[in-house]
């Protein structure tokens, strides 16, 4: 009776572990079917957008650089047949001679010049302004520092337009600045309308709240704990700054230098203006090739060197990001 008995407990057991084990397997066959289906409902909310960016960003894209080589058929056909010093294609691919034509011009050259040195002036203004607020509201709190940040990012509310005209209006010859500056005897007050000068004020104005916003946000999320322990193990503020704040907010940093330097290059408003006649900035210039030349192919041979040098910053910002997200994931948590 006994052998019989654990022979039928035995059954019994192997009975019920049948079961058992399916729904073990089951169980661990859900999160990849889980994966699987969480992958499609991402992929299906995912296409609508990118079928927007590529019906009216990516088709024009391509049709520009097209047409640059020379191709003026298909959705280049109207703006080839009003155009004026057009290069049609002599290959297969197209010809080069547009990117020649402006590559090697006095005019682009000199507006490449003044690009990149409004550019960077204006980047490192805008950080350094940016920083200055960000960490005087982080380390030091209270009514004025929450009055100081909400002056740095007044602008953002304010058009670019009405923030040129101000400038140009305060910097004039006959301004405000030059009025005080003629009143406590300074005959020589800087005079920064139409002069590139006034175009970095302008790129100043017009970026430092972004900058302000970032930085604030990515300096707010470091743990106070980590400030207080620097604080007591005998940190200067300008240790607590340099070892604690900045290695942590390198990405907040990279965010803002990177967008600032897009919003530069491709600036427009505050360029055309506040700054020169000529030299004038990449934006300015192509659209003067395409409104007052009537040189389409050449506006957008210009187009394509000011996009080449933004990608340029966004490659280094992607691989920033990358490289900031491997570390994040080889933290043992």
């Amino acid at each position: 009776m006994s052998q019989s008995s654990t022979t039928g407990a035995a059954g019994t057991t192997g009975t019920t572990a049948g079961p058992a084990d399916g729904a073990r397997a089951r169980r661990r066959r859900s999160p990849a079917g889980a994966r699987t289906g969480a992958g499609a409902v991402g992929t299906l909310m995912v296409l609508p957008p990118l079928l927007v960016v590529a019906l009216f960003v990516g088709i024009p894209v391509v049709s520009g650089v097209l047409y640059t080589l020379g191709h003026f058929g298909g959705l280049n056909s109207v703006i080839a047949s009003i155009g004026l010093h057009q290069h049609p294609a002599d290959h297969w691919w197209g010809t080069l001679a547009a990117y020649r034509e402006v590559l090697t011009s006095d005019t682009f050259l000199r507006s490449l010049t003044v690009t990149v040195e409004v550019t960077l002036v204006s980047v490192v203004a805008v950080f350094a302004l940016g920083l200055a607020v960000a960490l005087y509201a982080r380390l030091s709190g209270g009514r004025t520092a929450r009055l100081v940040t909400a002056l740095a990012v007044t602008p953002l509310f304010l058009p670019a337009v009405i923030g040129s005209y101000a400038i140009l209006t305060f910097y004039a010859g006959d301004g405000a600045l030059t009025t005080m500056a003629h009143a406590v005897g300074w005959s020589s007050a800087p005079r920064l309308s139409y002069t590139t000068w006034g175009v970095i004020v302008g790129q100043v104005w017009t970026n430092l709240p972004f900058a302000v916003l970032v930085l604030t946000s990515g300096l707010a999320a470091v743990p106070d704990a980590l400030i207080e322990a620097a604080r007591d193990a005998g940190a200067r503020p300008a240790q607590v700054v340099l070892r604690v704040l900045l290695p942590m907010t390198s990405v907040p940093a990279v965010i803002t230098a990177t967008f600032t330097t897009i919003a530069v290059l491709g600036s427009f408003t505050v360029p055309y203006l506040v700054g020169p006649t000529a030299p004038t900035m990449l934006g300015v210039q192509l659209a003067n090739a395409f409104q007052s030349f009537n040189q389409p192919q050449q506006s957008l041979v210009t187009a394509v060197v000011v996009f080449a040098l933004a990608s340029v910053v966004g490659v280094a910002y992607v691989r920033s990001n990358v490289r900031e997200a491997r570390r994040a994931a080889s933290v043992p948590r």
